[in-house]
């Protein structure tokens, strides 16, 4: 405004800007549109909401001024996507952008773009020599309106792979709404198409050119209708109530740092943006509100990877009164109507079940994807008098030995890629040392690492083999050390394999819940037990007696090998919770200070409840098929925690930092 107000005539800026001024500032900020060969349009007051002022001699002006366009907001009929055969000799006013354009014996057609799709316009030259000699100037991504009839297409040119290719529109006026004055960075319609995708940065950097891609209106559309669909399931069918809680919060450990908000009125104090809802809907369950849900956003300033943003979304949810199986209950049904409705996947029902010790034994990790079979054996008894010594240096110190026979896989890998390939590169960046292998040939003789094959015996060799189930020609992968590393290494191998020899079977579907966590973990870097899920969730009741090594009431829903949703029943009892913080290192006076609101509220008369949140940005990236979940989000942060878009996070005006009593590291340097 400042701007647009310093390149006004002095008399102007004099004047009192009354009502009665209003109308000569307009006139002096705004010039008559630029002719068109969409003057019927233009002209009609019932078809375009035209800010019709007219512009008077503006000799006054310097020569150097510009002068700027009408704007002009014109209203359309039919959208470009939703139009048939049923709309054959119907007139129609269509919006949107132009998607492709091309001349063809004589004639100049264009694709226009919409929300909705796409349809065919036609010129008639002789006919329609106006709108003709405006197609004719029009280019990629222009904003135009067109007005004209529908017709039926020749069966020479109908186009099956369009939705609308049975019908075009013969342009009889054509409006350009908008030019386009900058070089596209990529081709929004093809972009979809090409054979070397547009890199990513790219995209994110002109998310807005980005999101007119087919493809992100379909993944965004897809995501607003899972939403929908949960929203209509939880308030329709069982009555919860969506509350909103603060984003302003306070700093509590949840496990990944806070992102810090300073407070102006009180200085050198800090807002945190929430991690998760948690405290509050259980404070929402104190209060008596049965059934609680919301859409969240929450924050967390951890290291990023592909299904992993700063900011998120959650679909928050928590009951009161409800036992554990009525609580998975009711969201197997959930998830089974979203499956349904949005993929038309039938899920299992009831889901599968797997406690955390299964899983952690069978496949190496609380995320198991069952669609393929690859599991891991423990063959620690078959080493126990070994003279690898690798493997017995590993058992002496109480470590174990786990196995993964890989079907056919001898004959994939050379002993090459075992020792310095791909493979081997997956189990060192898992944390391994090494990558111990076997192959079997035929007649059940093992070939590989030979320190490894001469300490078996001929008995030895033949549990190992049966134990595996081995034939000739299966590869027998290893890992050693204790239980943590040894499942990260083999999980990650388990994924590698299946993927290489396509045996992930692809039109399955995989869920299940995994249960009975344990309490809490034990973390070697600061000698102490941390939380596994989080210091509210309550103790198996059978365990109440040690909890320490307790089975917490923790669930987590699993999808296609990853964790789509996880929750657990809470603890309602002050010196339950107070016990609890204790053993994860949190005196009493600490707890008093972090969470002194909620122990005063489980003293008030808190009910049994239980929750759960699921992860949308996730759900939509695997309903969508996508890759990551930036592609389900509208203005995502980059793997470096920045908005490519908007160059955030920027630095602030120093008086900024002033008002917040914060120095900048760099300006006290």
């Amino acid at each position: 405004m400042s701007v647009l107000l310093r390149s006004l005539p002095a008399a102007v800026l004099r004047a009192k800007f009354t009502p009665c001024a209003l109308p000569i500032f307009a006139r002096l900020c705004l010039t008559t549109p630029r002719k068109c060969a969409f003057s019927a349009v233009s002209a009609s007051a019932s078809s375009s909401e035209t800010l019709n002022v007219s512009t008077p001699h503006l000799s006054s002006l310097a020569p150097s001024e510009t002068r700027l366009n009408a704007l002009e907001w014109v209203s359309r009929t039919d959208f470009c996507g939703e139009l048939s055969k049923m709309d054959v000799g119907k007139r129609v006013r269509l919006c949107g952008w132009v998607a492709l354009h091309r001349i063809h014996g004589g004639l100049t057609f264009f694709t226009l773009r919409d929300h909705t799709g796409m349809v065919q316009i036609a010129t008639l030259p002789e006919e329609f020599p106006d709108a003709h000699s405006v197609v004719n100037g029009l280019r990629i991504e222009y904003v135009v309106a067109v007005e004209g009839v529908v017709r039926a297409r020749p069966l020479e040119s109908i186009n099956k792979k369009m939705a609308t290719g049975f019908v075009e529109i013969v342009a009889e006026h054509v409006q350009v709404l908008n030019e386009v004055k900058m070089k596209l960075p990529f081709l929004v319609t093809t972009a979809d198409d090409v054979k070397d995708s547009t890199k990513e940065e790219i995209r994110l950097r002109h998310r807005y050119l980005d999101l007119r891609r087919n493809h992100m209106v379909s993944n965004l559309v897809l995501r607003h209708r899972v939403v929908k669909v949960i929203r209509r399931y939880l308030e329709d069918i069982h009555g919860f109530v969506e509350i909103e809680t603060p984003i302003l919060a306070r700093s509590t450990p949840e496990g990944a740092r806070d992102y810090l908000v300073p407070s102006r009125v009180q200085p050198g104090a800090f807002y945190a943006l929430p991690q998760s809802p948690q405290i509050f809907k259980q404070l929402l369950m104190v209060a008596g509100f049965d059934k609680y849900y919301q859409v969240a956003r929450c924050f967390r300033d951890e290291d990023l990877r592909a299904d992993r943003q700063p900011e998120f979304t959650q679909l928050d949810i928590e009951m009161a009164f409800t036992p554990l199986e009525e609580m998975l209950r009711l969201n197997e049904d959930m998830i089974r109507k979203v499956f349904l409705e949005i993929k038309g996947i039938e899920l299992p029902n009831p889901f599968p079940r797997m406690t955390y010790a299964e899983a952690m034994r069978r496949y190496g990790s609380d995320r198991p994807d069952t669609r393929f079979s690859l599991e891991l054996q423990d063959v620690s008894d078959l080493f126990e008098k070994s003279s690898f010594k690798v493997f017995a240096d590993t058992l002496s110190s109480g470590g174990i030995i786990k196995a993964l026979c890989v079907p056919s896989g001898a004959k994939h890998y050379s002993n090459t890629a075992l020792k310095k390939g791909d493979i081997y590169n997956e189990a060192i960046k898992s944390g391994a040392k090494g990558l111990p292998f076997l192959k079997v040939l035929d007649n059940g003789v093992l070939e590989g690492i030979p320190a490894v094959v001469s300490s078996f015996s001929e008995i030895e060799k033949n549990h190992l083999v049966n134990r595996l189930s081995a034939v000739s020609g299966d590869l027998v992968l290893f890992a050693v050390g204790n239980h943590s590393s040894v499942n990260k290494t083999l999980d990650r191998l388990r994924f590698h394999v299946a993927d290489e020899l396509n045996l992930i079977d692809t039109s399955s579907h995989s869920i299940l819940w995994v249960t009975d966590f344990p309490m809490f973990e034990w973390n070697d870097l600061e000698g102490r037990f941390e939380a596994l899920h989080h210091p509210f969730t309550a103790p198996n009741p059978d365990d109440m007696n040690d909890l320490p090594s307790a089975r917490a009431l923790a669930y987590d829903m699993v999808y296609n090998g990853f964790e789509i949703g996880g929750g657990s029943l809470r603890i309602y009892k002050r010196d339950v919770q107070e016990k609890v913080l204790e053993i994860v290192g949190i005196s009493q006076q600490q707890a008093e200070e972090k969470f002194g609101y909620l122990l005063e509220a489980l003293d008030s008369g808190a009910p049994p409840h239980g929750g759960i949140a699921y992860g949308l940005d996730r759900l939509a990236m695997l309903l969508a098929g996508a890759s990551s979940i930036r592609d389900v989000i509208a203005f995502p942060k980059t793997t470096t925690a920045q908005c490519a878009l908007t160059r955030s996070p920027s630095e602030v005006e120093p008086q900024q930092l002033k008002d917040l009593s914060i120095i900048s590291a760099s300006s006290s340097t």
